[in-house]
């Protein structure tokens, strides 16, 4: 007589048995909405591990509560029903500030915002939810408070969140390992990433919900491994941490960055463009300094609107003090081609540096086919930009080279990389452009903040953040925010800031290792089940 496949519980069993007994059906209706509700609430606490709070550990715990529904889910689809509404309630909660951007600034009906906002998490729960249900039919027939199981959870969560952020040109805000970035596991970044960390995550929470199975099972062993690698993971990251991956590149350089507050609602208004025009040119020739850099498009107008006793003066400061300057405008080259570019002069500059912006938004910055009318709703400077590549050089900077990048880019940690990769000589200190002024004051600010944290720890590089609104800020190699200044204020950041040279294994060979793993995990449960499946 041939064993029954080993499952996670009876509750396909139960449903099949009872699926005739009066009253079975409102029941089991009301189960599934309790489920629903759970998860939703689940997705809340989810995005409270999150900047501005970084209770990384509350993720782990949410997550295992999502594990422990989606294990008991009767169905794979049923498991993906139950992943959605986590989603909603986590992406809700976590990028409600969009909403901001299209009404307040871009005066876009209330409803139609608020709808918008609904849609796009509803579309963005779908990678949870397909997250479930892969899980769910790859270990269905698996022991769930197993080994196997519990890492195929995290593979499967890592996996979808990485095509989060790369399907449809991506969207990996709220990433689920950038909660870590204060946590023991940031100590694996520079090795596996912020998709590696979330994975990893992902399976500790696999883990503590195996192990409480297993307990009330009465399978104390079993419990105990479970337990024990939920706590080895995070333990082997802590260890990881001090190493420094990299080395201390040329001197110290003295930085100055600029924010300038400039309100969004008048940014792009003819006052506001003077006002945005003389404020920067007054910050950045305040006093010499090694480096200096403004916001993203600190100067509102294309580079040759700007004034030109505005040019002159900034030229001047540059080249009477040793400064390098590194501000931003549109670039234009010709009538129809624009660019949100990055401009730098100094000393080792023998013309204008420019970088141009490579990962664009959509709606912002590029407009998706079919969605005009979208755009034309807001009353936005939007446009097509043409896209910078890959390969744009690093400004030189006193013996050090600095890459710049601009406000949504540096979610990309994999391009990052591979520009760092790719150039003969790597840049040893990043810096971000941005202007979240967009999104008011909100948990936008210290989200974003903390996604140029996890890119100092992959790449082991400072990062510099000049910001309109805030969060401007120098983060060091290893993640902790070295200096920074307070958010709606008009203020300059001074710091001295080491460049670092040297690739970390996450530069050399981004997501690719990865991935590999999750796709080796997921066949090993797959290969397992049709193992199963022939024994039968």
């Amino acid at each position: 007589m041939k064993r029954p496949a080993p499952t996670l519980n009876g509750a396909a069993a139960a449903d099949a048995g009872t699926a005739g007994v009066p009253g079975t059906q409102a029941r089991s209706r009301t189960a599934a909405m309790a489920r629903l509700m759970v998860a939703g609430v689940l997705g809340i606490a989810h995005t409270q591990a999150f900047a501005p709070h970084d209770w990384w550990w509350l993720q782990i715990l949410s997550l295992a509560g999502l594990a422990a529904l989606m294990a008991d889910a009767p169905r794979a689809r049923v498991a993906a029903a139950t992943g959605f509404a986590f989603g909603l309630g986590w992406f809700l909660s976590g990028i409600w500030w969009l909403y901001i951007s299209m009404h307040v600034y871009g005066e876009m009906p209330a409803w139609m915002a608020a709808l918008a906002v609904l849609l796009f998490s509803g579309y963005l729960s779908l990678w949870p939810a397909l997250a479930g249900a892969l899980w769910h039919r790859l270990t269905a027939r698996l022991p769930q408070a197993g080994l196997l199981a519990a890492l195929a959870f995290g593979a499967a969560w890592g996996l979808t969140e990485w095509l989060r952020g790369v399907v449809f040109t991506g969207f990996p805000w709220l990433s689920g390992g950038y909660a870590h970035t204060d946590g023991p596991l940031a100590g694996f970044a520079p090795l596996a990433g912020v998709y590696g960390i979330g994975a990893l995550a992902a399976a500790v929470a696999a883990l503590l919900a195996a192990a409480v199975r297993s307990l009330g099972q009465g399978a104390r062993g079993r419990a105990a491994t479970a337990l024990g690698i939920a706590v080895v993971l995070p333990a082997a990251g802590a260890a990881l941490a001090p190493l420094g991956w990299t080395t201390p590149a040329g001197k110290p350089l003295t930085v100055r960055l600029l924010q300038g507050n400039v309100p969004q609602d008048i940014k792009f208004e003819p006052a506001g463009i003077q006002r945005s025009i003389e404020l920067y040119r007054d910050m950045i020739t305040a006093a010499p300094a090694d480096l200096v850099v403004t916001p993203e498009t600190a100067f509102p107008v294309i580079l040759q609107d700007l004034p030109v006793e505005v040019a002159v003066a900034v030229r001047d400061y540059a080249l009477g003090s040793g400064t390098t300057v590194l501000f931003g405008a549109a670039g234009a080259d010709s009538p129809v081609d624009f660019t949100n570019s990055v401009f730098g002069l100094g000393p080792q500059t023998e013309r204008l540096y420019r970088y141009n912006k490579h990962h664009l938004v959509p709606f912002g910055e590029f407009i998706p086919l079919g969605f005009r009318w979208f755009v034309d709703m807001m009353k936005m400077p939007l446009g097509d930009f043409r896209r910078g590549g890959l390969d744009q050089a690093s400004l030189p900077v006193r013996g050090v080279r600095v890459a710049p990048n601009i406000c949504y880019e540096d979610l990309f940690g994999e391009e990052i990389a591979k520009t760092l990769r790719q150039q003969p000589a790597p840049a040893n200190i990043l810096a971000n452009l941005t202007n979240l002024a967009w999104f008011g004051d909100t948990i936008a600010l210290d989200q974003h903040l903390q996604i140029s944290r996890m890119r100092a720890l992959e790449t082991r590089r400072p990062m510099l953040r000049s910001t309109n609104t805030g969060m401007t800020a120098v983060v060091r190699p290893d993640g902790a925010v070295q200096a920074r200044l307070a958010t709606f204020t008009v203020g300059t950041l001074t710091a001295e800031v080491q460049g670092m040279q040297g690739l970390t294994p996450y530069i050399r060979w981004g997501n690719a290792p990865v991935l590999a793993l999750f796709a080796l995990v997921l066949g090993m449960a797959g290969w397992q089940v049709r193992r199963i499946r022939r024994a039968r």
